[in-house]
């Protein structure tokens, strides 16, 4: 027997989440679970869509979500110039699951399958390209078969296999669906070309596979229709996926038609169309030398319960749809940090991505956006942009370097190229975003020192004799519920001909350290949006920017 919370005593310990709660509670314990977002019931459902690769962090207090993973739909069949076609290709595979468990704080990766190229003439589509979320992997869609008599005219096996192409008397069979092997199947089975028997007049192609019915077999006057795919509401509506392409027709007749989910239509000669892209729809057959269709591009989506108080990270580019109850938010949005300047001599330490962040700003509960963040520039490039809404945070200046000297504006700008005879300029930081960049230093004759980055905090560091300029320091915030520093600016790189060379160092806030000569200078901090750090034969990248908000329901 135990002595648990409340003064009761019980062999039973407590338990509590976001969806259920066991044991015996007092009234005070329930209230303090409930303002820490962790009663069952308490919070809003998010649905986060991923239309390209990226990363999702699990927030305090979600323990388990429901998921979608759709792979790249394969590409369709091309048939020759002679009285063939191309199978259509199949759907990328489906899994979609409910209560899968996530551990709070963790990062995990996110991958968006392409969809597959259409073939060659006359070849087989490609495959699609897989999705995955944590252990959840899709396979990508089968290609279609291309119109040759040979093993290439077979469709592909994939999440859903692709249509068996038509090459006269040689009719391919459709590929396996649900290759490798999952449970609940991901897809089903592309159809055969007109199979057995003569082909003429049309030589119909087989359709792909779709998420829930096979393709549909080829006629002498028909294309297969591609197999259905499968609707889901993980989003907040009803949207079908995985639908496989239609497959072909030769000199008239009626080529498939794409199946219910992105399916591309097949060609009768020209006319293939493509898979609906992020959808994982498979391509529509080609045929009389005529390319079939690409594959439709994947998608992964997230649902879970908020709890109240918790904020969303979101570390790479992403649609997001404000949960129900939401009314504002509070908002933290960091641009990529720019690259060090590229040049030999030394080279400017990049500027910080620009840094905006408030409180209140009105949202409405079930639109959805795409939130963009911001890349980190490479060595001699500017970062990129984040973007929430209608606040835009500007990439960081890149670091100048010769011959271009001058630091370059940004959301913080670059440090500035000590060219001899001239003490150059770090690049203009964006108003209310960040600070400019520092100045370069030179002897005239034997030595280049370079300028810092700017910092969201303060100015980049001027060069002196002895050492680059230090990075500008950025901005902490504490809208994940502890202080964070962001947005430093990249130390300027110090030639090793400098007395007494010292090494300069980046700003607070992920900016990246200088270097002498040409030892190892870093990079800005990935999700913090540093400047580079610059050394004497270049450089480094800008560190990737970062959006954040905490929701603040009515």
């Amino acid at each position: 027997m135990s002595n648990y919370p409340g003064r009761i005593i019980t062999k039973n310990p407590v338990t509590i989440s976001t969806t259920s709660a066991s044991g015996i509670w007092t009234l005070n314990q329930a209230l303090q679970a409930i303002k820490s977002g962790v009663w069952p019931g308490i919070g809003s459902t998010v649905s986060q869509s991923f239309t390209a690769s990226g990363y999702w962090t699990a927030p305090a207090g979600v323990t388990q979500v429901d998921y979608l993973v759709v792979a790249g739909g394969g590409g369709g069949g091309t048939g020759g110039s002679g009285s063939s076609g191309g199978g259509g290709g199949g759907a990328g595979g489906f899994l979609t699951g409910t209560a899968f468990a996530v551990v709070p704080g963790t990062t995990y990766a996110i991958t968006v399958g392409g969809g597959g190229a259409a073939g060659g003439t006359p070849s087989f589509g490609s495959n699609g390209g897989l999705s995955a979320f944590s252990s959840i992997t899709s396979a990508g869609g089968g290609g279609g078969g291309g119109a040759t008599q040979t093993s290439a005219a077979y469709g592909r096996d994939g999440g859903s296999g692709g249509g068996g192409g038509n090459a006269d008397a040689f009719n391919a069979i459709g590929g396996s669906g649900n290759t490798p092997s999952t449970t609940p199947s991901q897809g089903n089975n592309g159809g055969a070309a007109n199979f057995p028997g003569s082909a003429a007049p049309n030589y119909g192609s087989g359709g792909g596979g779709g998420a829930s019915a096979t393709g549909g077999v080829g006629t002498t006057t028909t294309g297969g229709n591609g197999g259905a795919g499968t609707a889901s509401s993980i989003s907040g509506s009803s949207v079908t996926y995985a639908g496989g392409g239609g497959g072909s027709t030769y000199g008239g007749g009626t080529a498939g038609t794409g199946g219910a989910g992105g399916g591309g239509n097949g060609g009768t000669g020209a006319g293939a169309t493509a898979g609906t892209a992020n959808t994982g729809g498979g391509g529509g057959g080609g045929s009389q030398g005529n390319s079939g269709g690409r594959g439709g591009s994947g998608i992964v989506i997230i649902k879970y319960v908020a709890p109240v108080i918790s904020s969303v990270s979101f570390t790479s580019t992403q649609s997001y749809t404000i949960p129900a109850g939401v009314v504002s938010v509070d908002y933290l949005v960091v641009a990529g940090g720019g690259g060090s300047g590229s040049g030999g001599g030394s080279a400017g330490g990049g500027g910080a991505g620009g840094f905006l962040a408030g409180t209140a700003f009105a949202v409405t509960a079930g639109n959805s956006s795409t939130i963009t963040v911001g890349a980190g520039g490479a060595s001699g490039a500017n970062g990129s942009n984040s973007v929430f809404y209608t606040l835009t945070s500007v990439g960081g200046g890149k670091g100048g370097s010769d011959p271009s000297r001058a630091g370059t504006a940004g959301g913080s700008g670059g440090g500035g190229y000590g060219f001899p005879h001239n003490l150059n300029l770090g690049g203009t930081g964006t108003s209310g975003q960040g600070n400019n960049g520092g100045i370069g230093f030179s002897n005239n004759s034997t030595f280049t020192n370079s300028g810092g980055g700017g910092g969201a905090g303060s100015v980049g560091g001027q060069a002196t004799q002895t050492q680059g300029g230090n990075g500008g320091d950025g901005f902490s915030s504490a809208i994940t519920g502890s202080s964070v520093m962001y947005a430093g600016g990249g130390g300027g790189g110090t030639q090793s001909g400098a007395p007494s060379a010292t090494a300069s160092v980046g700003g607070s806030g992920g900016g990246g350290n200088g270097a002498v000569g040409t030892n190892p200078s870093t990079a800005g901090t990935a999700n913090r949006g540093g400047g580079g750090g610059g050394n004497g034969g270049g450089g480094d990248a800008g560190g990737s920017g970062v959006v954040i908000l905490k929701l603040n329901y009515s």
